[in-house]
């Protein structure tokens, strides 16, 4: 192979890494290829993403058909037909009330986007001060500095001292005493909601708050699970209190809880939606956020000759982005991806939950196809082991992610039994293997 030394990974320990490289040549389906021909199951859909299998053909063919047509069109003041079908097309399966949709590249420029959406908003409607968001404790939103100011993953916090957006977290909804084990969403612990009345906005005050902005599954982290009501009782006391809601979906959108979102899943209503990932099965990079109507026109403001949102990126609403999210749609739709995730999901659940009898073992949750497997952390070490433990899945055939010491578990939605079986025996020789 060329030399490993030029290329600065992201959210990757280069040192350890380029010491025994782990290579990628190809991939079909549920299955990459190693450069040495070895087979790894991809236990982590990419990276979230590839909720349809790698290089599904009808997407291939879109983006085939798409470049040797139009390859790049800006969104500057002219546009492609792409961009506003695609708007369109999202715009009618997303919940209700929420019908406009601004492109942008990934989660990250997502989310930044939508917290100058909300700044905006207020600033137009005589509340300018209101400029302090609310997050959740483990909550990720990215690495752009929006994002990092309102996630509450430490350690990309920490990295950037104080050059970060005003904001306050909500605690996590991670309860381990009560939690350890639960299959799906917990039964109790919907109260712990009420910290966003009780101190959060008694303590800055509601017509000083932007946003509040949360992960309706903490998934970056180790899949989080909400109590049931929670989601709904947040939504609640932003309603009492005016606040604007964001639900970041960029990993729960398009499918991987049974329905296109999460929102839809959990019957609550956010004022904004983030997503990315998912929506071109990881073809080609998009984002986006979709508005409400009532943010949407309260935005539609100012000389006409004037863009009514300074703020957009160069490749947004990219053609062959939008071809991908085009085709992705149809494949969703017409090949039953939502049923298969709903069908597939009990079987998911039984299998992952089969590792809590290891000892190593010390949580395991679970909802759609998500789950974390938390493994007990080394004395001193925190993160040692699931480090050791993702690079010990990968030579057991398994693709996934170790944020701290907990495993993530999230194959594509064309996954079949027999695979989450192999899958989960890597998982069990991998954590047999730390002990």
């Amino acid at each position: 192979m060329t030399s490993a030394d030029a290329f600065w990974m992201p959210f990757t320990p280069n040192r350890d890494f380029k010491l025994s490289p782990r290579l990628l040549a190809s991939a079909s389906g549920v299955t990459y290829q190693t450069v040495d021909g070895k087979s790894v199951l991809d236990g982590i859909s990419g990276l979230w993403c590839v909720g349809a299998g790698h290089r599904h053909p009808k997407i291939a063919e879109a983006m085939k058909a798409q470049i040797d047509t139009l390859d790049f069109a800006s969104s500057f003041q002219v546009g492609h037909s792409g961009a506003f079908k695609l708007a369109d097309r999202i715009a009618s399966i997303a919940p209700k009330e929420l019908d406009r949709v601004f492109f942008v590249n990934s989660g990250s420029e997502a989310c930044d986007t939508a917290m100058k959406m909300a700044l905006a908003y207020w600033r137009i409607r005589g509340q300018g001060h209101r400029n302090l968001f609310i997050g959740r404790e483990r909550g990720f939103h990215g690495v752009g500095f929006g994002g990092i100011s309102v996630g509450g993953m430490i350690n990309n916090r920490n990295a950037f001292g104080t050059s970060l957006l005003r904001s306050d977290h909500l605690r996590s909804t991670w309860e381990p005493a009560t939690q350890a084990f639960v299959k799906g969403q917990p039964e109790h612990g919907y109260e712990m909601a009420d910290e966003l009345e009780n101190r959060i906005i008694a303590l800055h005050g509601a017509d000083n708050i932007a946003a509040v902005i949360i992960e309706p599954i903490a998934c970056s982290t180790g899949v989080l699970v909400p109590p049931k009501g929670y989601l709904k009782r947040i939504r609640e006391i932003c309603d009492r209190h005016q606040l604007l809601l964001i639900f970041d979906e960029v990993i729960t959108g398009f499918g991987r809880t049974g329905n296109m979102f999460a929102s839809t899943t959990f019957d609550v209503l956010p004022d904004m939606i983030l997503f990315a990932k998912t929506v071109t099965n990881g073809a080609s990079p998009l984002g986006g956020v979709i508005v409400s109507r009532a943010i949407h026109d309260t935005l539609m403001y100012g000389p006409r000759h004037m863009a009514e949102l300074m703020h957009g990126y160069t490749y947004s609403g990219h053609p062959l982005s939008c071809a991908a999210a085009l085709a992705m749609i149809d494949v969703i739709e017409e090949e039953g991806l939502l049923e298969q995730v709903n069908l597939l999901t009990p079987y998911f659940e039984e299998a992952v939950h089969s590792l809590a009898d290891l000892d190593q073992v010390i949580s395991v949750r679970n909802f759609g196809l998500a789950a974390g497997i938390e493994l007990k952390a080394k004395q001193g070490a925190i993160g040692e082991r699931g480090f050791n433990a993702q690079a010990l899945a990968f030579k057991h055939g398994v693709l996934t992610r170790a944020p701290g010491d907990s495993l993530v578990f999230a194959p594509p939605f064309i996954t079949t039994r027999s695979q989450i079986d192999q899958m989960v025996d890597g998982f069990r020789k991998t954590i047999l293997e730390t002990a």
